[in-house]
């Protein structure tokens, strides 16, 4: 077993401390990586804080990782040292139900393994990036582009992927309108891939405070949902709605934003229930749905894209010693857009 440096919660109240934490042993599809850079999501906090359930502590989050592999099992034949490799929000699945068959693992019918706070294959507890080093089966490891910044990759393996696969689904593009629910971490993602994939993008958020930076990641308007003027302005308007935020929304007024046969599409996950009225979607054939991230080879293509076409997150460099810092300033709304953690102080 290796044991490396990390940052771990203790409790679900207790900062996050330096801690190690223990990889195993190198198997024969195992890739051993070195870890530059480890993005904070929002969903990082709701876990540490026991939001989403109970988490077995200590517990080493982050799901967004980029470094370098250092070492191969025997069997591997996807990846060689020194490649430019990331990690997202699995790592493993059962490889054997009618989604995994599919490619779609990350929709696994037994449940994926979560890069942390789940059981993995040897009934360890996974922990995830704040690490120096992870092991993870080459199957669920990503090659990050070299037209990809190191330090801006790492939220594309879960911002990137959790925005690009319902755009992607739901076929946004050229003569599509699409709105963003939310100008955070996810929704500066959104707008950027929406705009990339040729669709008509709209931003809703709650304040006109980042219009200048939505219409420069390629929104062509941009409203204030607090505004009620905005739901009468836009009634019908949209064929896809994506929602960003880990908040609750009024949802009757923004299923009345879909224009016939449109969906509004959650990725922001909240504690609390979302209230959907059934009235709201009986107009204009409306429909609510839900998106997770993306299976490999979807991740794989959207890291793709986004080196193609110069797509990268806005993100603010933090030292190993100001996580606890960042996790109050995101809660807060004070980050554009994504923080990542440089590995290198935590060494």
């Amino acid at each position: 077993m290796l044991k490396v440096n990390a940052i771990a919660a203790t409790s679900a109240t207790d900062p996050l401390v330096r801690t190690t934490v223990e990889r195993r042993d190198l198997g024969p599809r195992d890739v051993l990586i070195e870890i530059r850079y480890a993005g904070i999501c929002h969903s990082d906090i709701h876990t540490v804080r026991g939001e989403w359930g109970e988490i077995a502590y200590p517990q080493t989050v982050g799901h967004e990782i980029v470094g370098r592999v250092i070492e191969v099992g025997n069997e591997v034949t996807r990846f060689e040292n020194g490649a430019r490799v990331g990690v997202g929000c699995m790592v493993n699945s059962c490889r054997e139900c009618e989604n995994c068959r599919a490619g779609h693992e990350q929709y696994c019918t037994a449940g994926n393994t979560g890069t942390y706070a789940s059981v993995d294959r040897d009934g360890t507890i996974t922990q995830g990036g704040y690490s120096t080093h992870i092991v993870v089966d080459e199957d669920f490891v990503l090659r990050v582009p070299e037209a990809i910044p190191y330090e801006k990759a790492a939220p594309l393996l879960c911002a990137g992927i959790t925005t690009y696969s319902p755009l992607a689904h739901w076929n946004a593009g050229p003569g599509k309108k699409v709105a963003v629910v939310g100008m955070g971490g996810l929704g500066h993602m959104a707008v950027k891939i929406a705009a990339a994939m040729g669709a008509e993008v709209t931003v809703l958020s709650q304040t006109l405070s980042k219009k200048d930076d939505g219409l420069a990641f390629g929104g062509g308007d941009y409203y204030a949902t607090s505004d009620a003027a905005t739901f009468e302005a836009l009634k019908n308007t949209f064929d896809l709605i994506i929602n960003t935020v880990s908040a609750p929304i009024d949802m009757t007024a923004h299923l009345g934003l879909l224009r016939l046969d449109g969906t509004l599409v959650s990725v922001g996950a909240p504690p609390q229930p979302l209230e959907v009225p059934v009235w709201a979607l009986f107009g204009n054939r409306r429909s609510f749905a839900g998106s997770g991230i993306g299976s490999i080879a979807e991740t794989q293509e959207m890291l793709d894209f986004c080196a193609e076409r110069g797509i990268a997150p806005e993100v603010e460099v933090i030292g190993a010693d100001q996580v606890n810092e960042a996790y109050e300033r995101v809660l807060s709304s004070d980050v554009r857009y994504r923080f990542v953690i440089d590995v290198d102080t935590l060494r």
